[in-house]
């Protein structure tokens, strides 16, 4: 408003000075002689000066909307945290309380057993909210991360521990060793493992015997990108704006034990290495999620 009104100041003196010339009857005409090269030239600096201020005030007005947004952005996150941090507070003396009522009882009967595990499941749960809250405020480990490695180290171990359960999974890796493997990336090699388990359990979770999973990697633009793939029971159009959101369930994942925290986890992690991630899925027919990381190059 300060800069509109700035610039509307000669235009209004300008009037004033009109005005008063005509009411004192005295106007007049000043007659100019001057070259057409002259004029031309003056009328382009006088344009390239308008440009050039327009130009300037977009800027200014386009940076302070991107400040308000990235301070509203932080404040939401910052008002996110409290949130969980007050959901911790408030629910942890209460659950451990009960799971303390229960040990106590002696009868062993399914209603007590159900209400333990339910305990159980709660107290985990806030753990995870906890753990998470933390993740997004702290600071973390930036040390040069083979992810070829950690993607096969997580497969390995992950695929043993369906063999274990019993569950039939198909999993593929595809990863790049010509011309050259995926580069290193900066950050802490735990949190990035516990990021591609996150997607793997998903993976698998969400779909039925004899499913497919399928991991690659790929390189591009200093951007290195892991995507998990699998053909399970995917996920609705209407859904899909909501699955990075903590405690977010589908309709269709609800009959599957859960905490809808695992998509929001893999967020966490990517954006705290700088990263960020994607997904596409079409229901009954699968879904791909995306962990797209700087390459250390990219990253110094």
């Amino acid at each position: 408003m300060v800069t509109i009104l700035a610039l509307c100041i000669p235009a209004i003196i300008g009037a004033i000075v009109a005005v008063a010339i005509a009411a004192a009857h005295v106007n007049g005409a000043l007659v100019f002689s001057l070259p057409l090269a002259t004029i031309a030239i003056s009328c382009g600096i006088v344009g390239s000066a308008a440009l050039w201020a327009g130009l300037s005030i977009s800027r200014a007005l386009r940076s302070a909307n991107a400040a308000g947004h990235s301070e509203g952005a932080r404040l939401e996150r910052d008002a996110h945290r409290r949130f969980l941090a007050r959901l911790d507070h408030e629910l942890k003396n209460p659950i451990t309380a009960i799971r303390a009522a229960l040990e106590t009882e002696n009868e062993h009967s399914p209603a007590l057993a159900i209400a333990s595990g339910q305990a159980d499941r709660l107290a985990t749960l806030i753990g995870a909210l906890r753990s998470l809250a933390a993740l997004e405020a702290s600071e973390i480990e930036r040390v040069p991360v083979d992810l070829a490695a950690v993607v096969r180290d997580e497969v390995d171990a992950f695929g043993a521990d369906l063999v274990a359960r019993g569950l039939e999974r198909t999993i593929n890796v595809q990863l790049p060793t010509a011309p050259w493997p995926l580069p290193t990336v900066l950050g802490d090699a735990d949190l990035l493992a516990v990021a591609v388990r996150n997607l793997l359990v998903n993976a698998a979770k969400y779909s039925d015997q004899g499913a497919r999973i399928e991991v690659r990697g790929a390189e591009d633009a200093g951007i290195v990108v892991i995507e998990v793939a699998d053909t399970g029971w995917g996920i609705t159009a209407e859904d899909l704006p909501q699955v990075w959101d903590e405690l977010w369930r589908s309709s269709d994942a609800r009959k599957v034990e859960g905490s809808g925290l695992g998509l929001s986890l893999v967020r966490v992690v990517a954006e705290q290495h700088g990263g960020g991630v994607s997904i596409r899925s079409i229901a009954g027919s699968g879904t791909s999620v995306r962990l797209q990381l700087p390459a250390i190059s990219a990253a110094r």
